[in-house]
């Protein structure tokens, strides 16, 4: 029986209750939930999960653009596809570019520019190249700017902070030390939890994520990364647990895709049910955090089913003729004004959800619960 098939109706809403005050939820607990197949029971702990958001929330969701501005990676990545040994075609913005690309988003009911690369070694390594988007982007439309630079060192962490920079993302992907050897190749565990921590002790708001999906991911040659959903289960666990030790203001998790030129393109494609299922469980980990939806894995459908989950964040909204990548680009193919990422589409998507988008000032309140004076 799973965890929420043998609740009575006053143990459902006593566990909502509960954690609303915040009381912790027990690695069996967890399991059990990312064991819900029973279609009833996962409505049940959705619903759940909705409710927790509401009570912090509101109906209100926040949006966020995303500007890949460069596509140029120092890293050899198993999964990424803008890993540095994929012979792709890259782009690097220009300043100008970049104030082109802001402008076009200014006023469009965006609460945070997102600022994307990989770790391009021309802002990576040159800590002004990247301050300089920075305060493009900031001056351009007024709003907070989130940073993914990668991992970098106290002072450039500082220097971030110091022009303003309101979110610091910098993804682990999993906790589980063998499985990250394997996904972030020659890259230090330890080394990315203390610069996100850093970030977090200099004031900045922090964002952290994981990849789910593993029960189907194999390195090139057939060698199994993960047997069994079972151990996708048990990785998502760790993980989670792992995410709390930093305390982020953002915890996002995203189903693995295959991307072509990558050790994984072979990979047989995973459902996105167990990433809803941990959505779920972060809301009841972190329920007064930002949970994004991405609109870069399944546009506005899938969007629609994360923020039923418990998800409060919707990410990767481009302006409607933007030309810009993404992470993943499920619409890679799809022609520029059928993508429907745009801060409209979204809009309108959420009022039929009977949600709307939280005010400016409600936003950026969260993000100075974080940032030193």
């Amino acid at each position: 029986m799973d965890f929420f098939s043998k609740m009575s109706q006053a143990e459902y809403h006593q566990f909502i209750n509960d954690i609303i005050q915040k009381k912790p939820i027990s690695d069996e607990d967890i399991r059990q939930m990312l064991s819900t197949t029973d279609q009833a029971s996962l409505q049940k702990m959705f619903s759940a999960a909705a409710s927790v958001r509401e009570h912090f929330f509101s109906k209100n969701i926040y949006l966020y653009s995303f500007v890949y501005f460069s596509t140029y990676c120092k890293n050899k990545c198993a999964f990424c596809y803008y890993n540095a040994a994929n012979g792709i075609e890259r782009y690097r913005l220009t300043p100008e570019e970049l104030r082109e690309t802001c402008a076009q988003l200014k006023g469009e009911g965006i609460h945070m520019i997102d600022l994307t690369m990989g770790e391009d070694p021309h802002f990576h390594d040159r800590p002004e190249n990247l301050l300089e988007f920075v305060k493009i982007a900031k001056e351009t439309t007024g709003l907070p700017v989130m940073v993914s630079p990668g991992v970098v060192d106290d002072d450039f962490i500082f220097a971030l902070q110091k022009e303003g920079a309101g979110f610091f993302a910098l993804y682990q992907e999993t906790y589980q030390k063998e499985l990250y050897a394997k996904l972030r190749t020659g890259q230090s565990f330890e080394g990315r939890v203390r610069a996100r921590n850093s970030a977090k002790a200099a004031g900045i708001c922090i964002e952290d994520g994981i990849l789910t999906g593993f029960s189907k991911m194999k390195l090139s040659g057939g060698v199994s990364v993960h047997p069994s959903v079972s151990d996708d289960i048990e990785s998502a666990i760790v993980s989670v647990r792992g995410m709390q030790q930093s305390d982020p203001d953002q915890v996002r998790v995203m189903t693995f895709e295959p991307q072509p030129g990558t050790l994984l393109a072979e990979t047989t494609h995973a459902s996105d049910l167990m990433e809803l299922k941990v959505i779920a469980v972060l809301r009841f980990v972190f329920p007064d955090r930002f949970i994004p939806a991405s609109l870069d894995v399944a546009g506005i459908p899938g969007m629609v089913d994360r923020i039923n989950a418990g998800a409060n964040v919707v990410t990767s909204i481009i302006a409607a003729d933007s030309k810009l990548e993404g992470v993943v680009n499920f619409d890679r193919d799809v022609s520029l004004n059928e993508r429907q990422r745009d801060a409209k589409s979204v809009i309108e998507q959420l009022k039929k959800m009977g949600l709307q988008p939280g005010s400016q000032a409600e936003f950026e309140k969260y993000l100075n619960r974080n940032r030193k004076n």
